[in-house]
């Protein structure tokens, strides 16, 4: 173990050294984050997958408009109206729709169907190796760590061939495996870091994705109609959102170096792990957590409001001032994911008898942006975004936290895929950002001269 009091030391150095002034940034004209100084994104790449629409451009001026979001120029909310509408699970059309670009016929998706559901189970090697035998306390770091094993599983056999045919073979076994890896990365872990029971059930290929991961998670495999259907949507809305998410544009960087797949979808799961992207849901729930068990009575707007202001103040919350589930790097007016998925969260917790909580989160998503709007002058429209109630849902669906980002990477597998697949069709050249090296010229001191 490295000695703390070096580690100390040595940190100093490294913070003064790495340290570059913020106002560098301007002079040289650095677009940080790759974002514009309106807040747009740096237009780097083109895609026909998918489009998230949040403002439009007039005059120059970045307007605000209500949210929308497609797949492959479909609205997602035309794919879970039809859904609703004809009474059956969406995410496995909405995974054909991202990936072909097409709305699959009947037959077409009974066979989509059928061919994902052939590869949910696991090899008994794949199972014991990859997950049961080494089980992580992190179910991310054992997702990545899984699919990284699965190289040595190929379906093909090549696991390094790059032609579109292997990738959709790989792509396929993926989209269909990748609820199974998840749930038995659970599994494991509370059986060998929570002391419960091991229980490894076989998933079901004639059942839904949604309906597997219910199964495959609880103890008694059951699940209500309504619960599937809720985590259905949960999955259809972080199928995709676009190529400019850190994820998916990870996919696209691994992929234009002509790295594996699985490499490929590793790294992705590991951006997305990050707390500023698949892991915000947590931030709500441990926010929401702290304003119940602060608040006198949460039922109170002027109570809530108070509470809002400190965390905004810094005076309490994680001491960032962020109010969580609230604002969007694109979407202004409306998130649509978070409209669709507040519609499922009410009828869910009228079912389990949590409205009481429910009408907390409509509270905070009512009086948090006039609260962020009062301490900053830049932020116009604040919207309630999907993290606000996913956390909430999956709460009531009694899915521990630790599955929350996991159920994320399962629903966006599919668009990764399709993401590599088009950076491989099109064969652009490796993504490589330039770097601007702003350090003078030193003289080499030899080693008694130091």
């Amino acid at each position: 173990m490295v000695d703390k009091k070096w580690l100390l030391k040595q940190a100093e150095k490294v913070r003064k050294v790495d340290y570059i002034d913020p106002a560098l940034y301007r002079t040289y004209g650095v677009k940080r984050g790759l974002r514009n100084d309106n807040g747009t994104g740096v237009l780097v790449g083109l895609t026909t997958i998918g489009n998230v629409h949040g403002y439009v451009m007039n005059e120059g001026e970045k307007q605000a408009v209500p949210g929308e979001l497609y797949y492959r120029g479909i609205n997602v909310k035309d794919i879970v109206a039809a859904d609703k509408r004809e009474h059956r699970f969406g995410y496995e059309e909405t995974a054909y729709l991202i990936l072909f670009g097409e709305l699959p016929t009947a037959r077409q998706l009974v066979d989509w169907k059928n061919k994902i559901g052939s590869c949910r189970k696991l090899s008994d090697g794949f199972r014991d190796n990859a997950i049961l035998k080494h089980p992580s306390r992190d179910l991310m770091n054992a997702l990545a760590r899984a699919v990284l094993f699965a190289y040595a599983f190929d379906p093909e056999g090549t696991p390094d061939d790059i032609s579109l045919e292997t990738c959709l073979a790989q792509s396929v076994d993926m989209i269909g495996s990748i609820p199974t890896i998840a749930a038995y990365a659970y599994r494991a872990k509370v059986h060998y870091h929570g002391g419960a029971s091991l229980l490894i059930r076989n998933p079901d290929p004639d059942r839904s994705t949604a309906e597997n991961l219910l199964m495959l998670t609880r103890e008694d495999g059951r699940y209500t109609k309504l619960e599937a259907e809720t985590l259905d949507l949960a999955l259809i809305i972080h199928a995709e959102h676009g190529g400019g998410n850190n994820s998916s544009f990870i996919t696209h960087v691994v992929t234009s170096a002509h790295s594996d797949i699985y490499s490929s979808i590793a790294a992705s799961v590991l951006s997305l792990k990050g707390s500023r992207h698949g892991g915000a849901n947590l931030r709500v729930m441990r926010q929401m957590d702290e304003i119940k068990a602060n608040v006198k009575d949460w039922r109170r707007s002027e109570c809530v409001a108070k509470y809002l202001e400190k965390i905004a103040d810094r005076k309490a919350g994680d001491g960032t001032g962020l109010i969580y589930g609230l604002g969007h790097a694109v979407y202004t007016i409306s998130d649509p994911r978070a409209q669709m998925l507040k519609t499922k969260a009410e009828a869910l917790a009228r079912e389990k008898g949590r409205m009481d909580e429910m009408a907390l989160f409509e509270m905070i998503e009512k009086l948090g942006p006039d609260v962020i709007r009062a301490r900053h002058r830049s932020a116009d429209n604040i919207c309630a975004n999907v993290d606000l109630y996913s956390g909430f849902v999956y709460d009531m669906l009694g899915i521990p936290r630790e599955l929350y980002t996991p159920l994320f990477a399962v629903a966006r597998c599919v668009s990764w895929c399709a993401h590599r697949m088009e950076e491989l069709v099109n064969d652009g050249p490796i993504i490589r950002p330039a770097y601007k090296p702003i350090f003078h010229p030193r003289t080499y001191l030899k080693l008694s001269d130091r």
